[in-house]
């Protein structure tokens, strides 16, 4: 198959794969297959009634919810397909390493990204989800998506270089924006595993405050031991505050230079493509502070929050848009 097709199907799975894990996890469906790769040490989800009798017998303490069960395998796989996918665009590129152009190493990284993402989920229902293997398999996802999409772009030869020799000026502030970003979507993990999105259902104070009683003591503490089932979360009201406001700083400032990047590179960059990169960044960031906002004023419902992990992916696709017509070579 043709390397730069190949390239672009896998960053759409890698896409759904981010999509089906906010809902899985939005939808308190992180544990709902209590052991690893299989479902109640199974394919699948136990179906029959004498597969739940058994299922039940095995897990006393997890007895079988299908729903919960269809969402967590679901997602693993379509995420066992996304590694398959990749695999199969390593092969690729090392089968045409000859060709000019032609990236080798990033998607030989991605293989082993992959396989550290296969031992995250997997630690993620052995360690009972514990929050900090949570937020860095959020994060690899991002990171897995970015990549494929970076070589999706380079494979199909997109735009000229003329439009990274007219707006050179903006490299440094485009890839802060991309570390603002990654910040910001690892509080928003951080947010999401420790179920602190609730605590503050007022804005723009939190608990009627705009200083509420705050613990960030044991907010962001990343490792507490093994044994403990974070489900539901463990911290107290306070930590969680400290968590959720911590979460909302940083919306702000991501907001304000987001927004504030685009509508610049809209209306000052020069060539064709650049001022439409711009506005596109500047519009999904908006679209993406309105999702937050909409989050705590509706009481997070599930179609909600799993919007604003899907535009949480698209504006990282957009930067990486914006990156790379900046980097740009012959």
């Amino acid at each position: 198959m043709n390397f730069h097709k190949l390239a672009l199907i896998t960053t759409l799975i890698a896409l759904i794969a981010i999509m089906l894990g906010a809902y899985t996890r939005l939808s308190n469906a992180g544990l709902g297959c209590p052991d690893w790769p299989g479902c109640y040490g199974q394919i699948n989800v136990p179906g029959n009634q004498n597969e739940i009798m058994q299922a039940n017998e095995a897990y006393p303490d997890r007895p079988v919810e299908s729903a919960k069960a269809w969402k967590e395998m679901v997602h693993r796989y379509v995420a066992g397909t996304l590694g398959i996918f990749i695999l199969i665009l390593c092969l690729v590129a090392w089968k045409n390493r000859k060709e000019p152009g032609q990236p080798v190493i990033l998607p030989t990284i991605l293989v082993g990204i992959v396989i550290f993402q296969a031992l995250l989920g997997m630690w993620t229902v052995t360690l009972l989800l514990k929050p900090l293997v949570v937020m860095v398999h959020l994060l690899f996802g991002f990171t897995t998506l970015a990549i494929l999409f970076w070589l999706t772009l380079k494979s199909g030869h997109y735009f000229l270089r003329s439009e990274q020799i007219l707006n050179d000026k903006f490299r440094f502030p485009a890839f802060l924006a991309v570390i603002i970003l990654v910040m910001q979507i690892a509080l928003g993990g951080w947010t999401s595993s420790n179920y602190a999105a609730l605590v503050c259902p007022d804005l723009p104070t939190c608990q009627a405050s705009w200083w509420p009683e705050m613990n960030f003591k044991d907010a962001f503490v990343l490792w507490r031991g093994i044994g403990i089932n974070y489900e539901g979360g463990v911290l107290d009201l306070q930590a969680r505050t400290a968590i959720h406001w911590t979460h909302r700083i940083g919306a702000v400032i991501t907001f304000l230079y987001l927004f504030s990047l685009g509508v610049i590179i809209y209306r000052k960059s020069m060539g064709k493509v650049m001022p439409t990169a711009g506005l596109v960044v500047a519009t999904i960031v908006f679209v993406q502070f309105c999702l937050g906002l909409a989050n705590i004023f509706f009481n997070l419902p599930l179609l909600v929050a799993v919007a604003h992990n899907a535009t949480a992916a698209l504006l990282l696709l957009s930067l990486v848009l914006l990156n790379y017509i900046l980097h740009l070579r012959e």
